[in-house]
């Protein structure tokens, strides 16, 4: 697949353009749930249900901590595209430097705050008794993991500012392999359960980190990495702060409502838990088939704002969000009409399977949504509108979801009823969003702050 540069990302036509920078990001983010999914079946399938239901129900609690700070990565990588696209070489020397001495410090902190809450947060998402101890094992050995995970995030982030996609692909394709044996490993062989799972985690998160650095200090590109020079620049640190802090609590608000429902779940059994783990686990997998079009939104979009390419940006949104679109609903029809296989590899308990399939039938028809919020999000992010976008999420991912969790669902408290607050959030945050881009982008508008 041809290599989509820098220099051609604020040049059309674009569909084939995003599509080369989309399929790998979709294939490295794809190649990330493998291996998250081949975690849950290897647990599920010879740890046992409650060891299913202790790492399934983590995921949203370690999604609040972690997304507070990847979206200072995207920061990174809008900053890195935007330099790129004015041609700003010293700009993106000063970026690369503050961005990934930013990695490491976040990385730290997401350790430390991960290992002395987790079980403050379990308690609050009302983890059963009788997973809570194996909840707790597993989030504080996977959080030893957060520095080489950001390392990763922010090398990647500015890898793909370049247009270069693949190279992230191949780290991850590498480190697959190690978290899978190591998964076989330890926990079929050293049957040490979820802190084998963990530990497979943790050691597949630092490789790849070591990948990214290494090419980074190596390559003579713009995004050349002097470790010896490593600094916080002012200005590029505030622009990062500027666009990755909303993007943090953007993702942090679609975390929390996800903790909020996901306690909401616990209530309901180990049985409902381990079968919406089963059930939720193809859900990323759309998501992620589709993210890769939300990233070239969000990097062909701050490419041509740096530019100043202001003919560009909504030709750029509609190409995305259309193949975002026809990608989402191709995975949804075959998870609606395979549902059930798809579950059955998680769990052959009875209660489970029914638990992951009513699930699955009632997300899969509007799952298409999710997918077009996303994309539209990354587009307004790359315009530099993060705290904006950020507000709409407050409104929609966030505050409908418990709107419906705390008015709504004591009417009818059923797991089929507090599914419905999925695709009503998503929808219409989505409208809202588009909107938005819309008025961001008209052409007076943008004369106006280019010749500013």
């Amino acid at each position: 697949m041809k290599k989509t540069n820098a220099s051609e990302m604020t040049e059309g036509p674009f569909f084939k353009k995003i599509l080369h920078f989309a399929i790998p990001v979709t294939l490295t983010g794809l190649l990330q749930i493998v291996y998250n999914t081949a975690d849950t079946a290897v647990v599920g399938r010879f740890a046992g249900k409650m060891a299913l239901a202790a790492v399934g129900s983590t995921g949203s609690m370690i999604g609040l901590i972690v997304n507070l700070f990847t979206g200072l990565a995207m920061g990174a990588g809008v900053l890195s595209a935007r330099m790129l696209g004015a041609k700003d070489k010293e700009g993106v020397r000063r970026s690369v430097q503050t961005a990934m001495g930013l990695s490491v410090l976040s990385g730290l902190l997401i350790s430390v705050i991960g290992i002395l809450l987790s079980p403050t947060l379990l308690k609050w998402m009302q983890a059963p008794a009788d997973t809570i101890n194996l909840s707790t094992l597993y989030v504080r050995i996977y959080f030893l993991g957060a520095p080489g995970a950001m390392v990763f995030n922010f090398g990647a982030a500015i890898i793909r500012s370049t247009g270069d996609t693949r190279r992230p692909l191949q780290y991850l394709a590498v480190s697959g392999f190690l978290n899978i044996a190591l998964n076989l490993f330890t926990i079929v062989v050293l049957h040490w359960g979820v802190a084998g799972v963990a530990i497979a985690t943790i050691a597949s998160q630092y490789l790849t980190a070591v990948l990214a650095v290494r090419y980074l200090t190596r390559t003579q590109s713009a995004v050349h990495l002097d470790l010896r020079a490593v600094r916080f620049f002012k200005a590029e640190l505030k622009e990062i702060l500027h666009i990755g802090v909303p993007a943090g609590l953007q993702n942090a608000l679609f975390s929390i409502s996800n903790v909020i429902i996901q306690s909401n779940v616990n209530s309901f059994g180990s049985d409902a838990m381990a079968g919406i783990s089963a059930g939720s686990n193809y859900d990323a997998y759309i998501y992620t088939a589709t993210n890769g079009f939300a990233q070239a939104a969000m990097t062909f979009v701050s490419q041509n704002v740096g530019a100043k390419r202001a003919e560009n940006l909504r030709r750029v949104w509609l190409v995305s969000v259309g193949s975002a679109a026809v990608a989402a609903i191709s995975l949804q029809t075959i998870g609606l009409l395979l549902r059930e296989p798809i579950v059955l590899l998680f769990s052959s308990d009875p209660a489970v399977i029914a638990v992951g399939t009513e699930r699955m039938a009632l997300i899969m028809p509007f799952f298409v949504f999710c997918s077009l919020l996303d994309v539209t999000c990354g587009a307004v992010r790359g315009l530099g509108r993060s705290f904006q976008i950020m507000l709409v999420s407050l409104f929609g991912a966030c505050g409908l979801r418990l709107l419906w969790v705390f008015c709504f669902l004591p009417m009818r408290r059923t797991l089929p009823f507090l599914y419905i607050s999925y695709p009503l959030s998503w929808g219409i945050t989505f409208l809202i969003a588009a909107t938005l881009f819309l008025v961001f982008t008209q052409p007076t508008r943008l004369r106006k702050e280019f010749e500013a």
